[in-house]
């Protein structure tokens, strides 16, 4: 079946499958270990109260038949053990058939998941990763040579990501027209890496060659995926260096390293890699399959290639609640000045103006002037991006913070363990209050003299402090 399968791409297709089972075991485990303060039973946002308004229609999710925090967790860390053994070969090991259950278990349980995990599950790489692992289940395993329509699919899906993130820039931002926007962008972004301060203190020509590139990554080289080899594995390469630097550059979860293991499988050889093993035809109920998954893409990519030819394009949506065909897209507008909220406690039971109030660090938000942000991409820590979206606008927040507030003052431990430092380890602070901060980034000057990676400067009140007693004064 020279039409069907393409044997050339069986190692594109190893790179992508493991590595997606890899982003899998990483989704869990975050999952697993930071459920019980955002999700759980006694979190801030409850599955059970969401489940209780949302029909399984709109949210298709195991936890609609039954919730507690223990099933939770044994979906999730069920997860981890089954992407591992996946990243170890084991769908390479068993039946054709074998395989694509795992993946389709995959998948199922970590749709479970996200449909039920409202705000803290509303970023785009949620969305991507779920078709992506939906995707994997046709691909195959060493039993049969990658089917070529299936391997289109995943270069469409690519496309999709990188066209939307290129189109929501030009028709937002201005500054991405005029080449500006990363002089503010790596200062700004939701939470910088190791090397932001690095990017951000390159000259400002550079920064135009970023964006002068990126444009180039997301607006042209994705249609040379459908061309012809060597075009396509060119392209391919081009899209992987370019993920890489945003890796380099910024934290931003799984986003950029599905999209590269998806970019993976249109490159036809790799040398350092051994050769496809010899295998059979297809069974026919496996084109069955594969033609059924191809003609459900077609018909799915009707509203988000709607959306992309649209001059109201949507950001990052899915459009049906499988999540599998979705649009994507990235930064369409970017704030030029930092703000980030400091929450602060103290254990004083009266207030004046000579209190002293100690600061909690996050893991991944900047906090501390002295604290080198961190890597933690592809890992995703859930609270410290909600955190940022809340420093723009108090709207972000209104469902989780003062559920937050409440758990801080009673030192909750699953809520502790979502934080760096808690500057109150044995009893809990009788007050707690929020300050809103603008922070840039230090010179190089400040850091070589002060050792300080970020400057700030208090902005005003974010939240007044609050104690037990003033926040049974108002709803939660």
């Amino acid at each position: 079946m020279d039409w069907f399968t393409a044997p050339e791409y069986w190692q594109g297709r190893l790179i992508f499958q493991r590595g997606l089972a890899v982003i899998y075991g990483l989704a869990f485990l975050a999952a697993a270990l930071q459920f019980r303060a955002l999700l759980g039973e006694r979190g801030m946002l409850p599955i059970p109260r969401y489940l209780a308004r949302t029909p399984l229609r709109r949210s298709p999710s195991l936890f609609h038949l039954r919730y507690s925090d223990r099933f939770y967790a044994g979906i999730a860390w069920s997860g981890v053990v089954l992407a591992v053994a996946v990243a170890l070969g084991i769908a390479d090991l068993v039946p054709l058939w074998a395989a694509m259950a795992l993946w389709a278990l995959l998948w199922a349980l970590y749709l479970s998941i996200v449909n039920v995990g409202q705000v803290w599950y509303s970023f785009g790489w949620e969305s991507l990763l779920l078709e992506a692992g939906f995707l994997a289940i046709f691909l195959g395993n060493d039993t049969v040579a990658p089917p070529l329509l299936v391997l289109f699919a995943a270069r469409w899906l690519v496309l999709r990501v990188e066209l939307g993130a290129g189109l929501i820039k030009m028709r937002g931002d201005r500054c991405w027209r005029d080449l500006t926007c990363l002089y503010y962008h790596h200062e700004t972004q939701p939470m910088p890496g190791p090397l932001s301060w690095f990017f951000h203190h390159l000259p400002r020509p550079l920064h135009r060659v970023e964006v002068a590139a990126n444009h180039l990554a997301q607006l042209i080289v994705p249609f040379g995926l459908f061309a012809p080899q060597p075009v396509a594995s060119v392209a391919a390469a081009i899209i992987i260096v370019t993920q890489l630097w945003l890796v380099l550059s910024g934290n931003f979860a799984w986003l950029n390293w599905v999209t590269l293991l998806l970019a993976t499988t249109a490159i036809s050889a790799y040398p350092v890699l051994p050769h496809a093993p010899p295998v059979a035809d297809p069974p026919g109920w496996f084109l069955g399959a594969v033609l059924a998954f191809v003609a459900t893409v077609v018909v799915l990519s009707v509203r988000p290639v709607r959306n992309l030819l649209s001059a109201q394009q949507a950001m990052n949506a899915s459009f049906d609640p499988l999540h599998l065909v979705n649009t994507y897209g990235a930064f369409g507008s970017i704030t030029r000045v930092r703000q980030e909220i400091v929450l602060e406690g103290t254990d004083a039971t009266h207030l004046t103006p000579d209190t002293v109030w100690r600061e909690y660090e996050f893991k991944g938000k900047p906090g501390a002037l002295r604290s080198h942000p961190r890597q933690w991409a592809p890992y995703h820590l859930r609270l410290d991006w909600l955190m940022w979206f809340a420093a723009l606008s108090p709207s972000y927040a209104r469902a989780w913070m003062l559920p937050l507030v409440r758990r801080l003052l009673d030192n909750d431990p699953d809520t502790l363990r979502l934080l760096r430092h808690c500057p109150f380890p044995d009893t809990p602070p009788h007050y707690l209050r929020a300050r809103l901060y603008e922070y840039r980034f230090s010179t190089p000057t400040e850091l070589r003299r002060e050792r300080i990676w970020w400057r700030r400067t208090l902005i005003g009140e974010f939240l007044p402090p609050l104690s037990h007693e003033r926040l049974n004064r108002r709803p939660e």
